[in-house]
Parts: structure tokens; sequence; C-alpha cells
């Protein structure tokens, strides 16, 4: 049963109700042993911080920030600052120097507490730059601080100041004034385009949509949430808070490389996830069977098939499977599929959201088919995740993001653009008064940059209207689309699609590159790196091929006509992804522009 009150009172009600119970599980930083929290050790230490706050002096809504990966300090930091009516911000871990001086003075951070040695030294780096910025609070107690840093604190000596509860009254007193119209948060957007911008998130925010999707995403108290994504990234802070709300176990997953390994560790029933991950399972899972025996891969693909009919043709319609299905699945699913999903670490597993980009329907419908509910959903950071999502028990259809959620009104304007009104919306970005004006229309509506349409009750998606490519045909293109397509195959990592103002489709590809080495020692096709195995035209030739197979369906103008192999992979570090690992298409455009020409060259007297 959800507990409906506050954001700043939440844990401190869940230790009234759960007590002793396991809250958090967690690894400290370096180490590789689980440990556990309780609801009532939560809750003191997040009054702890409360208190350590209003000793440093913290005045409601003045801004604190978190620059650090995922860890059990970062839930006491969020939830002692709602505590004193502070707005806490997050930052990606991975954010460079220039956009941390630029957040940090955008919205005057005060405090700034950060995760390992390189969130450090970076925040030392730029301290000086950012006039508003008092002290940096280090969560791992091994970073080093710099010699003559007056500025530096950790963690432990930091919580000293709250110890025994000093200041416990004013907490008392600031939690009884706390309102929905209080700013709780401002997420960053990641900045695909441009520079990035903050997205004021309410307390009326939360609240709203905690109601609404307790109403029809089914966590309880029974569960256990392992982390994927990063707080920072709305769908994993908006999710963590349900689960928290619910009073599932949250175990905390510090680094996103370990996923994996944390899961078949830990057991968890339920995780939010991007579709890249899922797309990993799928082509992982299938290159296992590829490799088996023919009597094993019959086998498995018989179990696959009576998964796909009995959980998405049958469940997934609302209809209930013919009792000889319903047999032969129960057996198929205990003797086979259970071990596909015991190797990833859901032996139990309950429901797992997706959402943050397009996913491949043949992927959804594998997720499906061996026994995980996948809940797929569409969101923002503006509309506080959750706009749609799949409804336990009522219909879905493979390639929707599902059914509305309570509370949200959606119109489908121009060009098909999905246009939000409702509770959940935020009210505007920060310091940004020219953009709040076009961001919503005359009747109050928020402008996604979304086009889709709604069908029987569920919303499917088209594109990112500001994404579409033209080509110079005067065809549009939509590259997400395309990429999606192409990352269900197991030799590819990466994929950029190219169209903008050119006569055809083009992509820059980053293969898989441990699989294209095993391809090539297994086809004696000789290499000294990976330059040489994507220079290589056979190589070339297998991927092209493995590409029309699976483009066959795109209409004839969508279809990619020429291909290049990249050696080296897209990064953060390079500009051409964001913190969230998406596509920053003007600097790949920019940093790739002589492979890009060269894949369009003609020579003299030909057409394409």
């Amino acid at each position: 049963m959800q507990t409906k009150c506050h954001l700043s009172a939440l844990i401190h009600e869940q230790a009234k109700k759960y007590g002793n119970r396991p809250a958090l599980t967690f690894r400290s930083f370096g180490s590789l042993k689980w440990k556990t929290v309780s609801w009532n050790q939560f809750s003191l230490r997040v009054k702890e911080v409360s208190n350590a706050l209003l000793n440093l002096g913290v005045k409601p809504q003045d801004t604190i920030a978190v620059f650090s990966q995922n860890c059990i300090q970062y839930l006491y930091t969020d939830f002692g600052a709602y505590g004193v009516k502070a707005v806490s911000i997050p930052f990606y871990a991975t954010s460079s120097e220039q956009q941390l001086q630029y957040m940090i003075n955008d919205a005057g951070v005060r405090f700034l507490f950060v995760g390992e040695q390189e969130q450090y030294n970076k925040a030392h780096r730029i301290f000086a730059l950012c006039p508003s910025l008092e002290r940096v609070i280090i969560y791992d107690d091994s970073v080093r601080i710099s010699t003559h840093d007056p500025h530096a604190l950790y963690f432990e000596d930091f919580i000293k100041l709250g110890e025994d509860l000093p200041r416990q009254p004013e907490v008392e007193k600031l939690l009884g004034q706390a309102s929905d119209d209080d700013t709780c948060n401002i997420l960053y957007t990641s900045g695909t385009t441009g520079e990035s911008k903050g997205i004021i998130l309410t307390y009326g925010q939360y609240h709203a949509a905690m109601e609404a999707n307790d109403k029809c995403v089914p966590v309880g108290e029974q569960d256990k949430v392992i982390n994927f994504l990063p707080f920072t990234h709305i769908f994993e802070r908006g999710w963590a808070y349900l689960a928290l709300t619910e009073g599932a176990q949250m175990i905390i997953n510090t680094y996103p490389t370990e996923i994996q390994q944390s899961m078949r560790e830990t057991h968890p029933t339920c995780m939010s996830a991007v579709p890249r991950f899922w797309e990993k399972v799928y082509t992982a899972v299938k290159d296992k069977i590829d490799r088996s025996n023919t009597v094993q891969q019959k086998l498995f693909h018989h179990a696959l098939e009576v998964g796909r009919r009995h959980n998405v043709e049958c469940l997934g319609r609302g209809k209930r499977p013919p009792l000889a299905l319903a047999l032969e699945y129960k057996v198929l699913n205990k003797s086979i599929l259970s071990l596909v999903r015991k190797q990833i670490g859901l032996e139990h597993p309950n429901i797992f959201p997706t959402a943050g980009a397009a996913i491949s329907p043949e992927v959804e419908e594998f997720v499906h088919s061996i026994g995980i509910d996948m809940i797929v959903g569409y969101g923002l950071t503006e509309s506080l995740a959750t706009v749609s999502c799949d409804h336990r028990g009522e219909p879905f259809t493979v390639g929707s993001v599902g059914r509305p959620i309570d509370g949200i009104q959606i119109k489908i304007g121009e060009n098909d653009e999905i246009l939000l009104k409702g509770p959940t919306i935020t009210r505007g970005y920060y310091k940004r008064e020219n953009l709040n004006a076009t961001a919503f229309d005359a009747d109050g509506f928020f402008h996604t940059g979304d086009s889709g349409f709604m069908r029987d009750g569920e919303l499917f998606l088209k594109e990112r209207l500001k994404d579409l490519f033209k080509t110079s045909n005067g065809k549009y293109i939509a590259p997400q689309m395309i990429e999606a397509l192409l990352l269900v195959d197991k030799y590819i990592d990466q994929a950029a699609a190219i169209a903008d103002q050119y006569k055809f489709v083009s992509a820059l590809v980053v293969p898989e590159f441990r699989l294209l080495e095993e391809y090539a020692r297994d086809h004696d096709i000789a290499f000294e790196g990976r330059e040489d195995l994507c220079a290589n035209p056979a190589i070339q030739q297998m991927m092209m091929e493995r590409i029309e197979t699976l483009q066959q369906g795109l209409a004839h103008y969508e279809q990619i006509k020429r291909i290049t192999l990249l050696p080296h992979h897209f990064s953060m570090e390079s500009g051409e992804l964001t913190n969230t690992l998406k596509l920053r298409r003007p600097v790949i455009y920019k940093n790739y522009q002589k492979e890009i020409d060269q894949m369009y060259w003609e020579p003299a007297g030909t057409r394409q």
C-alpha cells in the first residue's frame, strides 16, 4: 500500500511503518560486499543531513547539487535537503568541467556534493569560477583532497554536524511548512542540440506522479528494485521515488557497467532501463543460441514461440490463453525460459519499465516472450517522467508506448506534435522566460517536440520533430527509428543515420568488435587492428548484407544505401554523446564530415 505524504516526510513515515525492515542494499565505494540499511537507519541519516545543512546555514529554497554516480549518500542528501526545503539539483557524474561550471552558476548552487576522485577534481578546478559555491562535500572517503583546500569536507565529517540532531525542532518546523508549490529539483537537460536548460520540478508534480503511477504500475513492498540509470535521469529518479513510496527494497548499483553482475548477485524483481539494455540482452541470448547445437536451437526457438503466443498474443491482448497453450507454456517456462532469466539474475521478475528511446518491436516481443513483463512507456523530464505506459491487466500493443496515466491530457497538434497538460507537467524552465513563452500554447498545453497519434486508447510515437531529416529529394526520414532497427544486430554496437539534405540514407556504424574479430578469425580474414577490420571489403560486405536484411520492411527511400564502419566508439569525451548516451548529431557530423562526404562522393557521370 502506497504511503501518500509530502516527499520531505516520506522516509520518516516509512520508518514508522516498516521500522527495521531492509530499505536500501548497497556497496560502499570500492567494496565488493553488499550491505543493508533499515528504514529506521535511513530515516536517522536523513535527519542528520537535514540538521547538518541547517548548521551550514542552508535556508529554504537555497540550492544544493549532487555531482555523483548512484550511491547511498545520494539518497541521504536528497531527502535531507527536502526536509529543510532546500532545492536539490542532480548533475550527471560524467559532466564536463564546462557543464558543471555553467549549471552551478546558473542555479546559484551553495553546496556541492561529489562522489569520487574524478568528480572532486573537476569541482576543485572550477571552484574559483563559481562565486555562489561555498563548500564541496565528498562521499568517497578515499578521495585525496588537494592540499590547502579549505572548502572540501568529507561526508562523514559533514554528517557529524548533524549528530544528535541539534537543530531537529527547526527541521520539524520546516517539515510542517512543506508546500506542494515549493521547488523540489531543477534538472538540467543533457543538451543534444545546445546549452543545457534547467527544468523546474515541484513537490506537487511528484505528488501527482506518485499517485497516478500507483494506479497502473504494480510495484509493492515485496519487490526488490535495482537502479540501472543514474538518479540524475528523471526516469530513474521518478521510478526510485515511486518504489520508496510503496515500501520496496532498493538496491543501489553504483557502477552501470557492473549492472548484470549486480543483478546476478542481488536478484532484483524490478528495474527501470532504457531499450539499449534489453537490446544487449537480446543480442547476447541470440548469440548464445546461435552457438548451441541444432537440437538446443530448435528447443529454444519453440519455447520462444510458445512464450510469444502465450504472453503477447493472448495475455497482451487481454485474452485468456487456451488450456493446451497454458499448460505447454508452464512446462517450457519452468524448463527453458527460466534458465534464460536466471542468467541475467531475474529468477522472480515482476515488472521492468522501459523508456527513454525507441525500442525495436522485435526486442520488445522477445522480452515478453521469455517471461519478463516489460512496461513500455513514454515521458520527458518536463512531465516528471511518465506520460503513458503499459498498464498491467489491460491490453497492450507491441510498438505502442502504452496508455496515458491519470491526470494527463494529451492533444495532438500541428505536425502531429504531442501536447501535454496536467499536474505532472513542469511550470517552466529556470530563468528562461522567453523559452517558457514558446513552450506552452494559449491553453496551457506543453509542446513536447515529439510527434505521435492515439489509437484505441494507446499512444504511438512517430519521431522527434527536430530530429527529422529531409533528403534532397524532399522525403522525410526518422533517424532514431532506423538506428533502433540496426541496434538489434549482434555485430552493431552504435549507429548514426545520415540523410539531412542528402539524396539517400547512409550510416556511420560502430561494430561490436569482440564478435566481429571472432567472425574475422573464423573466416580467415587477416587484420592487425580495428582500423584494418573496418576497412576490409569482406567485412563491409557482410555488415551491409545484414543491414539489408534488417531493413527489408522500410520504404525504399528510408533504406540505408551505404555505410562506413568506424574503428572507435562515439563518446561523451569527444562531445558526440550526451550524459544520457544520446547522439549529439551536429558534433558527430562535424567530427566525421570526411567519412560522410566519402559516402556521397560519385565519379563524374554516375548517378545514385
